[in-house]
């Protein structure tokens, strides 16, 4: 093979790579939270998605309201590098189709993706996206919409292999307080809370699953958040547990202040970075053939995981060598 060559083409070559997404995922619910959230992600950059929730942000009878502001919300120049999603009323409630009825309708184009929660099952995926599609081709929208699920039940959890692997699936999230009330009282309560969530044996098992099949798929597993909004510092240290014992990729944010801790937690460290850098633009230079490097032999099996590091540092706003980020993310003229 010549030398040269980017690697999301050579190194892929059974299929698509995976994908990776902003590290934080920050929801709001009121209008003010909601436009003081897309006023942050205008000053820090697309370093966090925006997810506007019409589950529980919305008021009893105001639904519809709800679903037009964030609609607009999303159509508006506050929405500005196109990273705002929306969570919908679960697939069991009456108004899921309204919510999408009046967001698609309105703002299709704008919206990054479609959160769903409590999925008990394949069906309730497919039957959403089909609805999605349907909705999209009445507006003209001219792209298929991700959808993000979130896992919280123990039927979610049985079916999470099979939710994963469908194609229009991009994230699987983990919703903890869900998971744990349906024990109904048989889990302490600090299986919910840190440390517990990472220490009880029914709830690791929970995290791991879905970590598994998100990654066998090719899909990214976003943590669940932190309810410890006075202390930041709680968030970023979830986040960092659940990048290095589970191999999460994103974090949902409740507050404001918990966006910085958790980028910084899920940003590969300054010195993973380099050497994904030289690791990979020797691999470049060698056609992708294998390499020494610091008296190991590497080869294409290797070249992946740095190029995953790479991929998630980029995301995550990272600073990268001048030269790997020429190579590899800058655009050829």
């Amino acid at each position: 093979m010549p030398a040269g060559g980017h690697p999301s083409e050579v190194l892929f070559d059974s299929g698509a790579q995976p994908l990776v997404l902003p590290v934080c995922d920050h929801y709001a619910g009121r209008e003010p939270l909601i436009r003081k959230s897309l006023a942050l992600q205008a000053r820090l950059g697309p370093l966090f998605d925006v997810t506007a929730d019409c589950e529980d942000g919305a008021e009893v009878g105001h639904e519809a309201a709800h679903a037009r502001m964030v609609g607009a919300l999303v159509a508006s120049p506050e929405n500005r590098f196109g990273r705002m999603g929306v969570r919908i009323h679960d697939s069991r409630s009456r108004h899921w189709h309204g919510d999408l009825e009046t967001i698609i309708g309105g703002a299709g184009e704008r919206l990054a993706y479609v959160a769903l929660p409590k999925v008990e099952d394949f069906a309730a995926v497919e039957r959403v996206a089909s609805a999605i599609d349907d909705l999209s081709q009445q507006a003209g929208v001219r792209r298929q919409l991700p959808i993000h699920v979130s896992i919280e039940t123990h039927g979610g959890l049985r079916a999470v292999p099979e939710i994963a692997a469908h194609p229009r699936v991009e994230c699987i999230a983990f919703g903890l307080m869900d998971y744990v009330s349906g024990y109904h009282g048989a889990l302490p309560a600090s299986a919910a809370l840190s440390p517990g969530q990472f220490e009880h044996p029914l709830v690791r098992r929970a995290k791991a699953e879905i970590a598994v099949a998100s990654h066998a798929a090719g899909k990214v597993p976003a943590h669940n958040p932190c309810t410890d909004v006075r202390r930041p510092g709680t968030a970023g240290e979830d986040a960092r547990r659940a990048a290095l014992e589970y191999g999460f990729t994103r974090m949902w944010s409740i507050h404001p202040s918990q966006i910085g801790p958790i980028v910084a937690a899920l940003t590969p460290e300054p010195a993973s970075i380099r050497a994904a850098a030289e690791i990979l633009l020797a691999a470049r230079a060698a056609g992708w053939g294998a390499i020494l490097h610091d008296g190991l032999q590497l080869d294409r099996s290797a070249y992946r995981y740095w190029w995953g590091v790479l991929r998630r540092a980029q995301a995550a706003g990272a600073e990268l060598p001048a030269d790997a980020r020429a190579a590899f993310f800058e655009p050829i003229h």
